[in-house]
């Protein structure tokens, strides 16, 4: 992030933290209010609130609607230093990977270089119907040899909002147009050393605009059922982190819903 994107970051950070926009579950200014208050564009916004979630420092429940995070029993440790990082050198770099060697101090320990590796921005998406299905499809990994399912996805363009990514992934993939976009999660599968920001979306409901166009990437497109998902877990026919992080975020969030409505 840029200067002064850092800086809106800093704010917004800061008054979450102080309370400013109210309790545990209160909306915070619309997307409008706020570009206008702080004087930052949007595409700039939505990536310091996409941070924000991803730190746990704000909930999104909707494509705009965030709010001020639940409680939480366990508290932020404090005192902790981050590592020193003195320089970085680049090792291979191509069109889809780069593989870095970066010159880094943890707290306490001498100096040592670390291997990185700079992947694409990706966005994910959970598709789900009315039956409780979900869009996934049945493809061949080279990499593992071995089919299994997976949620369509793919990456981000250099400048694209990754819910324009999300959609259109869904269709080239699948064939079929989700009706609206939930941003879940922003996360990183192999945060050791693996730089691949993840995003994740759930849409409910869907049509069918056409067939898949993307023929390298479609397989067989079918709507699976939720309760389906343990079993295909359990056998591992689900591939990819992405695929398991949505489905284990709708999963979760049905039981909770089912707690609440049983009390």
């Amino acid at each position: 992030m840029g200067p002064k994107t850092t800086k809106v970051y800093e704010t917004l950070r800061q008054r979450l933290a102080n309370g400013a926009y109210g309790e545990p579950g209160a909306k915070i200014p619309s997307e409008r209010t706020l570009t206008e208050e702080l004087g930052i564009g949007r595409t700039a916004l939505r990536q310091v609130l996409a941070r924000l979630v991803a730190e746990g420092a704000l909930e999104v429940r909707g494509r705009s609607s965030y709010r001020v995070p639940g409680a939480v029993s366990v508290k932020t440790p404090d005192g902790l230093e981050p590592w020193r990082i003195h320089g970085q050198r680049d090792l291979y770099d191509n069109r889809w990977v780069r593989l870095q060697l970066w010159d880094v101090e943890p707290p306490g320990v001498e100096r040592f270089e670390h291997h990185v590796v700079r992947l694409h921005h990706v966005a994910i998406t959970a598709v789900i119907d009315d039956q409780d299905r979900v869009l996934m499809m049945w493809r061949y990994r080279f990499v593992p040899q071995r089919f299994g399912w997976e949620l369509p996805g793919g990456i981000v363009d250099q400048g694209e909002d990754p819910a324009d990514t999300a959609l259109r992934e869904v269709v080239e993939e699948t064939g079929w147009r989700p009706k609206n976009l939930q941003h879940i999660v922003s996360y990183q599968p192999m945060v050791g050393m693996v730089d691949s920001p993840h995003e994740i979306f759930v849409a409910h409901g869907a049509e069918k605009v056409g067939e898949p166009t993307d023929l390298e990437e479609a397989g067989h497109v079918e709507w699976v059922p939720l309760a389906d998902v343990p079993g295909l877990m359990a056998r591992g026919d689900l591939l990819g982190s992405g695929t398991l992080v949505a489905l284990l975020h709708i999963l979760a969030t049905r039981g909770k819903q089912n707690v609440t409505a049983a009390h």
